[in-house]
C-alpha cells in the first residue's frame, strides 16, 4: 500500500522534511520512494507542494499520513479537518470551543455577581429590621450593697428577685429537713 508522508532530510537539530510518496513497509530513512512531492521546513514554516501531483496520487488510493493529511488541509488540496497527530495530553486548540467556554464562564461570574447582590440586599433589609443598640433600653445604677465596688450592674426585676428568693428559702428549709 502507498503512503503520502514525510522523509527526514537536514542536519542535526536542523529538521528538514521531503514530502515523498512510498510503500508503507519501507521505512523512512531509505531512499526508495516511489515519487517525491516537494518539501517541508519546520523551522521557516515552508511548504512547497505540487498540488496537482499530490490531488493526482490520493485520486489513485495512496493514504496519507496523519502530519501529511494537515498539511494537505492547510495548502488546501483537499477539504477536510485536522487530524489530531498530538498525544492526549496535549490536544490541538479548538478556538471555537474556547471562546464559547469563556463566555459561558462571563455569563456564569455574572449570575454570581447578581446573586451576590441580591443576597447583600436581603441582608441589608434584614438588618434594618433588627434592633439595634440604641433600641434596647437598659437602666444601670451602681451596687449599693458593696461601697468598694464601683462596677455597674443592670436593675432587675423586683418580682424575678422575690421568686428567687422564695425559691432559695425553700431550698433551704428542705435541706435543714434532711
Amino acid at each position: 500500500m502507498l503512503m503520502m508522508r514525510l522523509q527526514r532530510v537536514g542536519r542535526k537539530n536542523d529538521p528538514a522534511y521531503r514530502i515523498v510518496v512510498t510503500d508503507k513497509r519501507t521505512g523512512v530513512g531509505s531512499d526508495k520512494h516511489v515519487d517525491r512531492l516537494g518539501s517541508y521546513n519546520p523551522k521557516l514554516n515552508h511548504i512547497q507542494l505540487d498540488a496537482e501531483k499530490a490531488k493526482e496520487w490520493l485520486s489513485k488510493g495512496v493514504q496519507p499520513s496523519d502530519t501529511m493529511h494537515n498539511i494537505l488541509v492547510s495548502q488546501k488540496v483537499i477539504d477536510a479537518k485536522k487530524i489530531n497527530v498530538l498525544p492526549r495530553k496535549s490536544p490541538i486548540v479548538d478556538e471555537a470551543a474556547i471562546k464559547k467556554a469563556e463566555e459561558e464562564a462571563a455569563a456564569k461570574a455574572e449570575a454570581e455577581k447578581k446573586a451576590a447582590e441580591e443576597a447583600k440586599a436581603a441582608e441589608e433589609a434584614k438588618v434594618e429590621e433588627t434592633p439595634t443598640e440604641d433600641d434596647v433600653k437598659v437602666d444601670v445604677t451602681a451596687d449599693e450593697d458593696d461601697p468598694t465596688d464601683h462596677s455597674e450592674t443592670a436593675v432587675e426585676d423586683p418580682k424575678k428577685v422575690q421568686k428567687e428568693k422564695s425559691e432559695h428559702a425553700q431550698a433551704q428549709a428542705d435541706a435543714e429537713a434532711d
